[in-house]
């Protein structure tokens, strides 16, 4: 096992996270003007709503999908009567699925955005830069779809979620769990990462506020009073 693997898939997994929550934390902080979506619906909404509304669902969907695909203990999955090459499959038709879905949203926002000479002159490198990453993050991922069909074991399965379970259990030997995996995994994993690192630097910051936002439905109701008669309205 080299350095290089060592790095990208013992320590680097680290960085990444420290960089999104810390990153975040400052940005909130320091900056709380540019913690927005930076909507550009007001100059064009041309793609915007179909185009957001596919990318969301998909991406949504993977984020939850890996969360809880790669976190799930074997022996959980394995008691439940799945084997590893079922939930192989059931990742690839479902990621496959959700995948395509968020890659015909995506390239529906980079139309309009390189497209719409109103929503190009307000765009900012940036958010090019998180477009085009995410891009390429996906595509990536979809082309793990045709190796993963060749090999229905469920080997790499168990060897990806072993991987998760020992960064996240803070295990040192994470690393050479997908020493073998294929080189285009890998790849795909150090893209997703890195865009973690991303994060805090563009607009993606708002996924912070759609998650607090669940908050409004435990929030008391607010008792608003009319000036003239002082009762509730």
């Amino acid at each position: 096992m080299s350095l290089t693997h060592q790095f990208f898939f013992g320590i680097y997994p680290y960085i990444a996270m420290v960089v999104f929550l810390l990153g975040s934390l400052v940005r909130f902080d320091r900056d709380q003007y540019t913690w927005r979506s930076e909507s550009s619906q007001m100059l064009s909404g041309g793609l915007l709503r179909a185009g957001s509304n596919l990318f969301h669902l998909g991406i949504i969907g993977l984020f939850f999908g890996h969360l809880v695909g790669m976190l799930t203990p074997a022996d959980l999955v394995h008691a439940l009567g799945v084997s590893a090459s079922q939930k192989q499959m059931l990742a690839v038709v479902a990621g496959g699925t959700l995948g395509s879905l968020c890659l015909i949203g995506l390239l529906m926002l980079i139309a309009r955005r390189l497209n719409d000479r109103r929503v190009r002159a307000t765009s900012k490198p940036r958010d090019f830069v998180v477009l085009f990453w995410i891009l390429g993050t996906l595509l990536l991922g979809l082309s793990t779809v045709p190796l993963s069909l060749q090999h229905r074991d469920g080997e790499t399965m168990l060897q990806l979620m072993a991987w998760a379970q020992h960064i996240v259990t803070f295990r040192g030997d994470a690393a050479s769990m997908i020493a073998d995996v294929s080189t285009v995994f890998k790849v795909h994993m150090v893209a997703g990462m890195t865009l973690f690192i991303l994060f805090p630097f563009t607009r993606l910051v708002h996924v912070w506020s759609g998650f607090a936002s669940v908050g409004y439905v435990a929030r008391p109701w607010q008792l608003v009073r009319s000036r003239r008669t002082g009762l509730p309205r």
